[in-house]
């Protein structure tokens, strides 16, 4: 197989992954909730990776922690399915790295893993009521994988307000 033909067969199947995502978010409120949630979450997911404590040869390495290491699986999926998707996620990812990180040095009132762990579960509540909304289950009710699809289906409508292929 030529790599034409495996970037093709990929990207036929980000393409079929991202409308039988939409299918379950038509509803312009249920939209709307995701375009807030969903990085939002992302976002959490990250910053509780990052709070968890490290063995001591993770530690000895700036950065190295559960959320880098799970940010590179995360995007070596995302180029899996398109590479030009798996660079915005790059940028995505990475700002939500930065943010945890600036966080956790702001020392703000709550230690991280806390204050993700609120913004997720408030984050979730409105996910569902979206989802209430739609009348249609979340997506990864059928497939987990679509807890990753969501915030690749999110960069795909920035990608073609872009102009950009996805």
């Amino acid at each position: 197989m030529t790599t034409e033909q495996v970037t093709e067969r990929a990207n036929r199947r980000i393409d079929a992954l991202l409308s039988e995502y939409g299918e379950s978010h038509r509803n312009p409120q249920n939209k709307f909730i995701h375009w807030i949630a969903v990085p939002v979450i992302f976002w959490t997911v990250v910053a509780i990776l990052w709070s968890l404590p490290v063995p001591d040869f993770m530690a000895a390495t700036p950065y190295l922690n559960w959320a880098s290491i799970t940010l590179v699986l995360t995007v070596l999926y995302y180029f899996s399915l398109s590479w030009t998707l798996a660079l915005g996620m790059v940028l995505f990812s990475g700002l939500c790295f930065w943010i945890a990180a600036f966080y956790e040095q702001a020392e703000a009132g709550f230690p991280l893993w806390q204050f993700a762990l609120l913004v997720f579960v408030i984050a979730w509540i409105f996910q569902f009521i979206g989802h209430k909304i739609e009348g249609r289950k979340p997506s990864f009710f059928k497939d987990i994988q679509f807890l990753l699809i969501g915030p690749a289906w999110l960069m795909s409508f920035i990608y073609k307000k872009l102009g950009l292929p996805v």
